[in-house]
């Protein structure tokens, strides 16, 4: 059983790292978009700004589902009504913040 368990937690922790990754992926990127459109002189700033947040958005929410999928697993190994509960909340959360993303997203045409 410890085995199984040590499994579990490496595997929920390998998912919070790689949802870690692409949001520091989706960071750099955006951080060097933003940088170049900044020192390029160009006038329509506001439209520049815009697709550098769709872009940062993306990556959000795409970690955001790896997050949650970890918190899923994380929580076989302790299956306590209050461990369910504390998922249950970080679950709605992050849905509510995946779904406003995506939703923003899709608004500028990036599917």
């Amino acid at each position: 059983m410890d085995i199984f368990h040590a499994l579990i937690n490496a595997i929920a922790f390998s998912l919070n790292i790689i949802g870690a990754l692409i949001v520091l992926r989706g960071v750099v990127i955006a951080l060097g978009e933003f940088l170049k459109k900044e020192f390029s002189g160009k006038k329509d700033v506001v439209g520049l700004h815009e697709s550098i947040r769709i872009t940062l958005g993306s990556y959000l929410v795409l970690a955001l589902e790896f997050f949650i999928a970890g918190d899923i697993i994380k929580t076989i190994i302790t299956p306590t009504w209050e461990s369910l509960a504390v998922l249950g909340a970080i679950v709605v959360i992050r849905t509510i913040l995946s779904y406003f993303l995506t939703k923003e997203v899709r608004k500028y045409g990036v599917q």
